[in-house]
Formats: C-alpha cells, sequence, structure tokens
C-alpha cells in the first residue's frame, strides 16, 4: 500500500538523518585519513616538500620488506610481548586482592586505579626518576643499556595502564553472582581451584576485550619512547610508530605513509586473530562457549 511506502520512507529519512552526523565525523577523522595516507604511499617528496613522484607501489614493497621496517616491528612486537601479559596478570592479582568485603577497602581500590588519571607524559617522567642511575630510587641505568632500555620503557607502560586493567577486571568480578562463588564453596573446591574453574571462566569475557585493547595500546606506543629514550640507545627502543614519526620528521612522508599503512593492517589484523582464537574460549554465562 502506498501509505506503508511513505512510512518506510519516512522512517528511513529520519534514520539517515540521526546517523549523518556519525557518519560524517568517521569520514573527517577516520576514513579519509587513512585514504589519504594510502594515498601518499604511492609518492616520494623530496627534503623539501615541494615536489613528488609517483612511484607506485614501488615504494610500498620497497619498504615493507625492508630492513628498517622488520627492525621496528620486530621491537614493536617483543614491546607488546613485555607490556601485555605482565599487564593483564597483575591487574588481576590486585583487582582479586581488592575484591573483598573489608572495611576501608575502597581507599585501596582509589589507590590501585589512580594511574587511570595519570598522562602517558607523567607517567614517563615518574619512572624516569625512579629508574635514573644517579638520582632514582632503584638506581639502575636500564634506559642507557641497549639490552635492557626497551623493558625499562614497558615498566612505565604496564605501570600506567594497570588503573585500567585494574578497573575493568574489579568490574567483571563484581558483576559474577555470589551463588556461584557459594555453591562452589559448599562443593569443597579450595580457593585457587575456585579461581581457576569458576572465577576466571566467569571473567573470559572480559579478558579477551582487556587483551585486544592492551594489545592496540602497546602497538600505538609513542610518547613513552620519545620521552624516556628517544628512541635510543643504538635505535633499541625505535618501534614501527616511532619509525613513523622520524620518517614525517625528516621529510620522507612517502615512506612514513607505508610504514603507518603497514602497522594499521598488522594491528587489524592481530587484533582480529586474537578476537577469533580466543572467542573460542570465552564463557558468557549462557549455553555459548
Amino acid at each position: 500500500p502506498s501509505w506503508w511506502r511513505r512510512r518506510r520512507t519516512r522512517e528511513a529519512g529520519l534514520a539517515a538523518l540521526f546517523l549523518a552526523p556519525s557518519v560524517v565525523v568517521f569520514g573527517a577523522f577516520f576514513f579519509y585519513p587513512i585514504g589519504r595516507i594510502v594515498y601518499l604511499g604511492f609518492f616520494q617528496q623530496n627534503q623539501t616538500r615541494t615536489r613528488q613522484r609517483w612511484v607506485g607501489t614501488e615504494q610500498y614493497v620497497e619498504v615493507l620488506t625492508g630492513e628498517e621496517f622488520r627492525e621496528g616491528l620486530s621491537i614493536t612486537v617483543r614491546y607488546v610481548l613485555y607490556t601485555v601479559p605482565a599487564g593483564l596478570v597483575l591487574g588481576v592479582l590486585l583487582a582479586v586482592a581488592a575484591n573483598r568485603r573489608l572495611r576501608g577497602i575502597k581507599i585501596f581500590h582509589t589507590i590501585f586505579a589512580s594511574t587511570v588519571a595519570t598522562s602517558v607524559a607523567v607517567a614517563s617522567i615518574v619512572w624516569l626518576v625512579l629508574i635514573n642511575p644517579t638520582v632514582g630510587y632503584l638506581e639502575v641505568d636500564w634506559l642507557r643499556d641497549p639490552d635492557r632500555a626497551l623493558f625499562g620503557v614497558a615498566l612505565s607502560s604496564i605501570w600506567q595502564n594497570l588503573g585500567l586493567t585494574f578497573i575493568i577486571v574489579l568490574a567483571g568480578l563484581q558483576a559474577i553472582p555470589d551463588e556461584i562463588n557459594e555453591a562452589a564453596t559448599v562443593d569443597g573446591m579450595s580457593p585457587t581451584r575456585r579461581f581457576f574453574t569458576v572465577t576466571l571462566p566467569m571473567l573470559s569475557p572480559t579478558l579477551l576485550f582487556l587483551v585486544v585493547v592492551l594489545t592496540v595500546f602497546a602497538f600505538q606506543a609513542f610518547a613513552q619512547i620519545d620521552i624516556l629514550t628517544n628512541g635510543g640507545p643504538a635505535g633499541s627502543t625505535e618501534t614501527l610508530v616511532f619509525k613513523i614519526f622520524q620518517q614525517q620528521q625528516g621529510g620522507a612522508v612517502g615512506e612514513g605513509s607505508v610504514m603507518a599503512v603497514g602497522l594499521f593492517v598488522i594491528t587489524f589484523l592481530v587484533a582480529l586473530g586474537q578476537f577469533l582464537l580466543l572467542e573460542r574460549r570465552v564463557h558468557y554465562g549462557s549455553d555459548r562457549a
């Protein structure tokens, strides 16, 4: 009927009207920048950025198979492996320890979660002072040692992200019904067994989210590296993001754009792979496993 078609048309128009702001924002700040970076990767520019020359896919092949990209990717992967597992385990342990009905426990919740309000720059400066070999409390010379500098930077990131991990895991723990833990206790389960057979499966959706988010954070890390080591010593902390920054600052916009595209694709594939592999083990509190 014609009245039905008019109604559907009116509803479609209203839907388009409400969706338009989001589409415009995504297009302007997400899709356009990505398209622009992909486009710039097909050009080479001179040092003064006054002229550019079309080189096609040749630059993509050269940069993505080059030694510099492989080194940056290797350092980035090591940084991810340093920060994600350690940060997740520490966050879970703190949340489990703080998930108690004790007087004054909210004070500890506030202390553990306080790093959420700390910017990356502040967290980096705090660790720069802590591990300073001359005036620091720890008096270790990690940031000037090529073998340990990346680990020193990773400590700063782990500490800075710990508050976020703690808050999310604690919320997941408090969402577990008391009846489940009480039933496990009645069945005679020890606290350790109850944690691995009851708590962790119930936390699996939360942990999956954190694994993906912390991995993306680690792939994007820049400020802490710039502040703590500036990519040194001897390039031992030059992750892909830092190399992209160097290329752009040096006028190699095309090469930097290719690296940015490579980093975006790798990050997306890693996050997608994590979701597809780990989602099978996630327990959603229903018959779905």
